[in-house]
């Protein structure tokens, strides 16, 4: 049992109430490459999902040309699809989870956390955890999230612009993460975060845990 004392210890420490300085309270919000980054990720994945429409949409409807023929088009390369794809697209934030146990970009990743896995284990266990925060609000979005997610809504206000002409001339040609984040929201800034992937982040915190592991292990033979 003492043994998963110093583990709770351990883990809870960026999880201790978050009022104060960021960095001082182990709170560390998305850079802007990092929004643009997840931005891009889930509007691309979103086009996908509407992409696969065969649709043929009528569009042209107006009271004066109430006697021309109505133009049709494919849903695919409609204005609608687009529209219809960037409603709610920062809502899509909100099922990411800060993985603390990262230190990359990828610590912002859908799924369960390492470490709030290990907690749920341990509490599973029996063993009694204090965060500092009652239990139901573990899985809730983190402050990091809802601040991602209001920076994703400010980055989209003012880029739309961009994001439409990308649709309309390089969907499919360029990759989105590198016309609008690289080429524009981080012209001549640091756009490292983009290379990162999530194989990337998880060997990093394998390593990580590896080494708190280890460090545990030669406490326990220190108090036998």
């Amino acid at each position: 049992m003492r043994t998963y004392h110093l583990i709770v210890i351990l883990l809870a420490i960026p999880y201790i109430c978050l009022a104060g300085k960021e960095e001082d309270e182990g709170v560390k919000f998305a850079n802007k490459c990092e929004v643009c980054k997840i931005l891009a990720i889930e509007l691309e994945n979103r086009l996908e999902e509407t992409g696969k429409s065969k649709d043929v949409i009528e569009i042209g409807y107006s009271l004066d040309d109430a006697g021309s023929k109505k133009k049709k088009t494919k849903y695919k390369k409609s204005e609608l699809r687009l529209v219809e794809s960037l409603e709610g697209i920062c809502e899509r934030v909100l099922e990411y989870n800060i993985h603390k146990e990262r230190t990359d970009s990828t610590r912002f990743a859908k799924g369960m956390s390492q470490t709030f896995r290990t907690l749920h284990g341990l509490v599973n266990k029996g063993v009694k955890v204090e965060l500092g925060i009652p239990q139901e609000l573990w899985d809730k979005p983190s402050v990091e999230i809802t601040n991602m997610k209001t920076q994703c809504e400010m980055l989209l206000e003012e880029h739309e612009s961009d994001i439409e002409e990308w649709y309309f001339k390089s969907e499919g040609n360029v990759p989105l993460k590198s016309y609008l984040c690289s080429q524009l929201v981080l012209q001549n800034g640091d756009d490292s975060c983009l290379l990162e992937s999530d194989n990337d982040g998880l060997a990093n915190s394998k390593t990580k845990s590896e080494s708190q592991e280890s460090q545990n292990n030669v406490k326990d033979k220190e108090e036998l």
